[in-house]
């Protein structure tokens, strides 16, 4: 995908898509992607909204807790013990939930124009939410 698409695309949920071109790719990458373009599209959503003192406050906040899933799960690949892992993917699950809220208050607090592709962000911040607390279910076994 080359920059003017990325910048011009609407918000995709449907990573597959977006690396079909590669081969081998595993459940990390792919997450990591995911996360990765859940980061970049909240910026670019956060991007369009009127200047407004909330929009500011409420998308200030959404960059940084979509950034922070990403991050964390990042250090939760190269963590160094189990106990690690766990605590990492428990920030990305809090940080997923966070992004969802600050979502649901951009979508009640703005124009109707904004609402379809703040749903979608929200959504996705929900369901990598239910990934990792998935993957917090597989690991205590």
């Amino acid at each position: 995908m080359n920059k003017s698409q990325i910048t011009n695309s609407k918000f995709q949920i449907n990573i597959k898509h977006q690396i079909s071109n590669k081969t081998n790719t595993n459940t990390v990458y792919n997450l990591e992607e995911r996360t990765f373009c859940f980061a970049r599209e909240t910026t670019f959503f956060c991007r369009k909204l009127p200047p407004t003192t909330s929009n500011y406050e409420y998308s200030k906040q959404a960059i940084r807790s979509s950034g922070s899933v990403g991050a964390n799960y990042i250090e939760a690949n190269e963590s160094l013990s189990k106990a690690d892992f766990l605590l990492r993917i428990k920030i990305c699950r809090k940080e997923a939930k966070e992004s969802a809220y600050w979502f649901r208050l951009i979508i009640e607090t703005n124009l109707e124009q904004f609402v379809k592709d703040g749903i979608a962000l929200q959504k996705e911040g929900t369901e990598l939410k239910r990934i990792f607390c998935s993957i917090l279910e597989k690991s205590r076994h």
